[in-house]
């Protein structure tokens, strides 16, 4: 399995280098201003990110998980692929979607997806963590929500402090990919020109 997943990896961050790394000046979500841009849906809802992505997440998922969640909208594909993966690997696993404002009418749940019991063990998925704090409010919510949070996995880390809030908060933070392997990629496929 192991080569396999190496196979994996590669064609995902092929995908990730072709579609979805950018260079320029950029604001991301946390407000900081950035020379790259990183939109990991422009994979993850391509049907073959999400195999890859469903693929690769769930072999990383602890043994202890109950359920997979996240942060709308950049986890909706991720937790769906993984959910959908871990049916054909007759593990079954859940997804949740977590909002980022309570809904306005029904049930008013920052969660959408199948009630579970109390206690239950949810891994958070991210597609790119910089600050962290975008996942952090999904383990908030779960945590309020009466689940515990084992670990969160992301696709890409950018480096940029979300692993150490992680760590910080006692949390197990794992990625794919961090993002000089996508920088040093893309590089490779884009050499600067001579003139």
């Amino acid at each position: 399995m192991e080569d396999n997943n190496v196979s994996l990896r590669q064609q995902l961050l092929d995908l990730l280098v072709k579609y979805a790394y950018q260079e320029g000046e950029f604001i991301l979500s946390s407000g900081q201003k950035s020379y790259f841009y990183l939109n990991g849906k422009q994979v993850t809802l391509r049907a073959e990110g999400a195999l890859l992505v469903g693929k690769l997440i769930f072999e990383m998922l602890p043994s202890d998980t109950q359920a997979v969640a996240g942060l709308t909208l950049g986890a909706d594909p991720i937790v769906t692929a993984v959910s959908v993966v871990s049916a054909y690997e007759n593990r079954p696993i859940p997804a949740l979607i977590v909002r980022k404002e309570a809904k306005g009418h029904g049930t008013k749940s920052y969660i959408e997806g199948p009630i579970l019991p109390q206690g239950s063990v949810v891994t958070v998925l991210e597609d790119v963590v910089t600050t962290g704090n975008s996942a952090m409010l999904a383990v908030t919510r779960l945590q309020e929500a009466g689940y515990r949070v084992n670990k969160i996995i992301a696709i890409v880390d950018r480096q940029a402090g979300g692993a150490q809030l992680y760590q910080s908060k006692g949390l197990a933070f794992e990625s794919i990919f961090t993002i000089e392997e996508i920088q040093k990629q893309w590089r490779q496929n884009n050499p600067p020109t001579r003139g």
